[in-house]
C-alpha cells in the first residue's frame, strides 16, 4: 500500500513538472463550428479577425518592396552608369576615390616598369644618358608622375623625352583614358547631385484623406500643396487602388492595380499647383467605392497610392513624388480646412492647417445605396441626404403638432360632457 501511494505520488509529481515545462510540440486547438464562433465574444473574434495591412508605398513615397532571388545580376553591369547613380552616397564616394587611386597606381607601375627595363634606374648619376623620364629615380616618384599626367597638373619637374616611343605611347593612352574616367566619374556624381529626388520633399500630401459630400455627390478627396516659390511645370495627378482580387476563375491576383478617376476626362488632373489643391475622385458607378460604406470601409484591405508628377521649373528635369492611405487613414465625413486667405494685395497659405480637418454632415450609406434612396423616392441625385433627413424632420414635427390640436380637442369635447351631466 505504502508503494502503491509513493508511486501515485510520483506520477503526479511528474505530471505537474511536465506542466511546468515549456513543450515544443504544439498543441492544435480543435476547430469549432461556425454558430460556436458566432457565439464567442466581439473583442476575442475582433482580436483574431484584425490584422495589420502592410504598406505598398510609405508615406514618404518610397516603395516597401525588396527583390529577392536575382539571380541574372549581370544585368545591373550592363548599365553601370544607372548603378553608380542608384548607390547610396558612401559608395559612391568610395568607388570615386578608389577608381582613381587604381588608375594613378596602375599607370605609375608602368611608367616605372619602363624605367627599370631601359636600365634608367642604373643610370641616375650618369649626365650622358637619356632617361625616359627625366628625374624619376622610383616608385614613388613613377607614382606622382602618373598623377601628374592624367590630372595635367605638370609641374614641369619630371619631363617625358623624345628619346622614349613607348613612354609616348603610355603618355596618349592614360590621357585618353584619363579623361574617359574623369567624365565618367564626375558626370555620375553630377547627375547624382542633380537628381530630383530632393525635389519631391518640398510636395508634400495630406496625412489623411477624407470622404464628404460635394455638390451633391460622394467623393474621396486628399490635398497636395507645393512648398517652394518655384514652380511645378505640367504638373499631373494619377491615384491606383491597390488591392487583392479574386477572379470569377478562382485566380488570386495580389496587389491589384485599378485606377481611381480624379479628373482625367474631365482635365482636371492636370494642375496649377500654385497654392494647396484638393484632389477630389467622385465615387460613381465606375469607382472602386461605389458600394462601400462608413462601416464597410474600416473592413477593407486596400491602399490608395497617390502620384505626383511633373518637370522642375529650374532644371528642367521630370520629378515624381508619390504618397499613399490606408483605412485607416481615410476619414469617413470630414472636410479639409482652408488654408488660403486674402491678405492686402496677394494671398497667403497658412501651412500649419494643410492637415487639418472638420467633421461634416456626411450620410454613412455607399453611394450605390443613396442612388437606390434617391431612385426611390424619385428625387435627383443632386439633392443632397441633409435636405432629404430636413424634409423628414418638418413631417414628423407637423404629424407631432396635429396630433396635439386632436388630442387638446378631444380634451375640451369631454371636458364639455362632463360639465352638461353634472348641469
Amino acid at each position: 500500500m505504502a508503494k502503491l501511494t509513493e508511486s501515485m505520488t510520483n506520477v503526479l509529481e511528474g505530471d505537474s513538472m511536465d506542466q511546468d515545462v515549456e513543450s515544443p510540440v504544439a498543441i492544435h486547438q480543435p476547430k469549432l463550428p461556425k454558430q460556436a464562433r458566432d457565439d464567442l465574444p466581439r473583442h476575442i473574434s475582433r482580436d483574431r479577425t484584425k490584422r495589420k495591412i502592410q504598406r505598398y508605398v510609405r508615406k514618404d513615397g518610397k516603395c516597401n518592396v525588396h527583390h529577392g532571388n536575382v539571380r541574372e545580376t549581370y544585368r545591373y553591369l550592363t548599365d553601370i552608369f544607372t548603378t553608380l547613380v542608384d548607390l547610396k552616397w558612401r559608395f559612391n564616394l568610395l568607388i570615386f576615390v578608389m577608381v582613381y587611386t587604381v588608375t594613378w597606381l596602375f599607370f605609375g607601375m608602368i611608367w616605372w616598369l619602363i624605367a627599370y627595363i631601359r636600365g634608367d634606374m642604373d643610370h641616375l648619376e650618369d649626365p650622358s644618358w637619356t632617361p625616359c623620364v627625366t628625374n624619376l629615380n622610383g616608385f614613388v616618384s613613377a607614382f606622382l608622375f602618373s598623377i601628374e599626367t592624367e590630372t595635367t597638373i605638370g609641374y614641369g619637374y619630371r619631363v617625358i623625352t623624345d628619346k622614349c616611343p613607348e613612354g609616348i605611347i603610355l603618355l596618349l593612352v592614360q590621357s585618353v583614358l584619363g579623361s574617359i574616367v574623369n567624365a565618367f566619374m564626375v558626370g555620375c556624381m553630377f547627375v547624382k547631385i542633380s537628381q530630383p529626388k530632393k525635389r519631391a520633399e518640398t510636395l508634400v500630401f495630406s496625412t489623411h484623406a477624407v470622404i464628404s459630400m460635394r455638390d451633391g455627390k460622394l467623393c474621396l478627396m486628399f490635398r497636395v500643396g507645393d512648398l517652394r516659390n518655384s514652380h511645378i511645370v505640367e504638373a499631373s495627378i494619377r491615384a491606383k487602388l491597390i488591392k487583392s482580387k479574386q477572379t470569377s476563375e478562382g485566380e488570386f491576383i495580389p496587389l491589384n492595380q485599378t485606377d481611381i478617376n480624379v479628373g482625367y476626362y474631365t482635365g482636371d488632373d492636370r494642375l496649377f499647383l500654385v497654392s494647396p489643391l484638393i484632389i477630389s475622385h467622385e465615387i460613381n458607378q465606375q469607382s472602386p467605392f461605389w458600394e462601400i460604406s462608413k462601416a464597410q470601409l474600416p473592413k477593407e484591405e486596400l491602399e490608395i497610392v497617390v502620384i505626383l508628377e511633373g518637370m522642375v521649373e529650374a532644371t528642367g528635369m521630370t520629378c515624381q513624388a508619390r504618397s499613399s492611405y490606408i483605412t485607416s487613414e481615410i476619414l469617413w465625413g470630414y472636410r479639409f480646412t482652408p488654408v488660403l486667405t486674402l491678405e492686402d494685395g496677394f494671398y497667403e497659405v497658412d501651412y500649419n492647417s494643410f492637415h487639418e480637418t472638420y467633421e461634416t454632415s456626411t450620410p454613412s450609406l455607399s453611394a450605390k445605396e443613396l442612388a437606390e434612396l434617391a431612385s426611390r423616392a424619385e428625387l435627383p441625385l443632386s439633392w443632397s441626404v441633409s435636405s432629404k433627413l430636413n424634409q423628414h424632420a418638418e413631417l414628423e414635427t407637423e404629424e407631432e403638432e396635429k396630433n396635439l390640436e386632436e388630442q387638446t380637442e378631444r380634451n375640451g369635447d369631454v371636458a364639455n360632457l362632463e360639465n352638461e351631466s353634472k348641469v
